[in-house]
């Protein structure tokens, strides 16, 4: 959803009507996850995918519909053996989206979550999916206001303690309630749509493999910074538009930046007098990578002086060094690449081995997404 806001956000500033389908569960090997989304608007143009072009023609058709009833429809796609050619998941999972108009009248808060989302403001959308609240009535939660209404005050008050649970922890999935918002009943389903600020990425050392870093790093949608203590290395002439650039010595600067659990971090220096005072700060952060750039040899040198400040094995065994996969690379380019396939492998528990030589499932649940369950619906046929 995110790539595609600022679209949304324009075509529903000009008013213009349109058609957003919602990814709000999946199971089995579905291609995108909870969150991932796709848009109809005026003249037909067509913003975000939720199934890497499985379904994306039905889901066209769908958008027109709903924008011309105005009503919501849930609907789940799967994939079936008894006619292949049929609209459906070639990969064998099933997904099942909300589809649902978005005008000024029936979202009202549309335009405030499209600015808070821009402005890097945290903020939950909570929507009604199914049961015998409003299909689509949508509720914008902040950390310390709320706006819009699935209907109910009783379900409006839990669904917001929910949601600013779920913001803490950037998560995002499908909630049930009572018509009221009784916690033990699951009449009514919600789905909790977080939009936390984007994860950050540091990289510490600006020479010529910094560069490439953050270009991957944007891509992957990091807020990119590089911080290096020599002014003539960190000229932000040298890195992407958007990268924020910093003279500083790194230690000093992680000390007065705020990190969290998705935080990365790729240590690129390989020289002792930034690293270790850098990485005797950086251990002690919740950051979920912390990646170094040197020799084997470098590295157990490095080890040694860590342990001389005092860190334990525990908190060494954070590090990733050498950082980056074995992909045989050599330019800066080739290095970044490697670089993000170590992030992205982390992240969501990949060997990083070829997926030929690999079994079962290819795409995993995020560590704190829940796993396959029932379909709200039965499965369109397919």
């Amino acid at each position: 959803m995110l790539e595609i806001l600022p679209v949304l956000g324009r075509w529903y500033a000009a008013g213009e009507p349109f058609g957003l389908a919602t990814v709000v569960a999946v199971s089995r090997s579905a291609p995108r996850g909870p969150g991932a989304a796709m848009a109809v608007g005026p003249d037909d143009e067509v913003v975000g995918s939720v199934s890497g072009g499985c379904v994306e023609g039905a889901v066209f058709e769908l958008a027109k519909e709903v924008v011309e009833t105005g009503r919501a429809r849930l609907e789940t796609f799967g994939y079936s053996d008894e006619d292949a050619f049929a609209v459906g998941l070639t990969c064998g999972g099933e997904i099942t989206l909300l589809v649902r108009p978005v005008t000024a009248a029936a979202d009202p808060a549309f335009g405030e979550v499209a600015a808070a989302v821009a402005a890097h403001r945290p903020v939950v959308v909570a929507t009604v999916t199914d049961g015998p609240a409003p299909h689509g009535a949508a509720l914008a939660v902040r950390p310390d206001t709320v706006s819009g209404s699935l209907g109910a005050s009783g379900l409006d008050a839990a669904v917001t303690a929910d949601a600013r649970g779920e913001l803490a922890q950037g998560a995002t999935g499908l909630r049930h309630y009572g018509p009221n918002g009784e916690r033990r009943e699951d009449d009514v389903a919600v789905f909790l749509q977080s939009f936390a600020p984007p994860p950050r990425m540091l990289v510490f050392g600006a020479i010529d493999f910094a560069a490439a870093v953050a270009r991957i790093g944007a891509f992957l949608g990091y807020r990119v910074t590089v911080c290096d203590a020599r002014p003539a290395f960190a000229d932000a002439r040298r890195f992407p538009a958007g990268a924020e650039v910093v003279v500083d010595w790194p230690h000093r600067y992680l000390r007065e930046t705020e990190t969290d659990g998705r935080t990365v971090m790729c240590v690129l220096t390989h020289d002792p007098k930034f690293d270790v005072p850098l990485l005797e700060v950086a251990l002690r952060t919740p950051a979920a990578h912390i990646g170094v750039m040197g020799s084997r040899r470098t590295h157990e040198d490095r080890l040694a002086r860590l342990r001389e400040t005092g860190l334990g094995d525990g908190e060494l065994a954070r590090l990733r060094s050498p950082i980056g996969l074995d992909l045989g690379a050599r330019t800066p380019e080739e290095v970044a690449v490697s670089i993000a396939a170590e992030i992205v492998a982390l992240r969501w528990g990949g060997t990083g081995s070829p997926l030929t030589d690999t079994a079962g499932a290819i795409h995993r649940h995020a560590p704190d997404q829940a796993g396959p369950g029932p379909s709200p619906r039965p499965v369109r046929p397919v």
